[in-house]
């Protein structure tokens, strides 16, 4: 304890830190499967929105940007699945779940979706509402309603597994899909 003299006079503090640090950890482990997933899914849809501009001019999205959106959402999913309505069907059928967190994460997609467009637009045009009406008048509306629908489709996708996760359990579900562990089958 000498070499520690501040745990002596502070002894709260070391119990107050290791829950500080044992929630920080949960929290970056909570993090990694949506924000891989997203970051999979992001990477293939800036490959879409790529092949479908190749030769338009219009610029497309850095290994950077899609990296940082893949955590913005990672972040954003485990925001939302804190708000007390994001489970508000736990009795039902696993579809309610996923078509109510489809609905909410999709949403957000499109708000995401259409700043990061908005972005670029702004900082052409010099100001935020300029920025929006050149946005407007010259978004190639077809792409971003492509962009839009694969993007569901995806979230769709990680709402599913999420709740069969969530039913199943994480053991019982890596059990399922690799196989049992050294340690069950003893």
């Amino acid at each position: 304890m000498a070499a520690f003299p501040d745990r002596i006079a502070y002894p709260g503090l070391w119990g107050t830190m290791s829950k500080l640090s044992t929630k920080i950890q949960e929290e970056l482990v909570a993090l990694i499967p949506p924000t891989i997933f997203f970051f999979i899914t992001l990477n293939l849809v800036a490959l879409m929105r790529t092949l479908m501009l190749k030769g338009t001019g219009i610029s497309v999205s850095t290994p950077i940007q899609t990296a940082v959106a893949a955590l913005i959402l990672g972040k954003a999913v485990l925001i939302a699945d804190m708000l007390p309505f994001i489970n508000r069907y736990p009795d039902k059928p696993l579809a309610y779940n996923v078509a109510w967190k489809t609905s909410i994460y999709a949403l957000i997609a499109t708000l995401i979706h259409y700043l990061e467009r908005l972005v670029e637009f702004w900082r052409e045009a010099g100001g935020f509402v300029a920025g929006n009406q050149k946005l407007l008048a010259e978004m190639v509306w077809p792409h971003f309603w492509a962009i839009q629908i694969l993007l569901v489709v995806l979230i769709f996708s990680y709402c599913v597994i999420d709740e069969v996760v969530r039913a199943v359990g994480v053991k019982k579900m890596r059990e399922m899909f690799f196989g049992p562990t050294s340690d069950t089958r003893i």
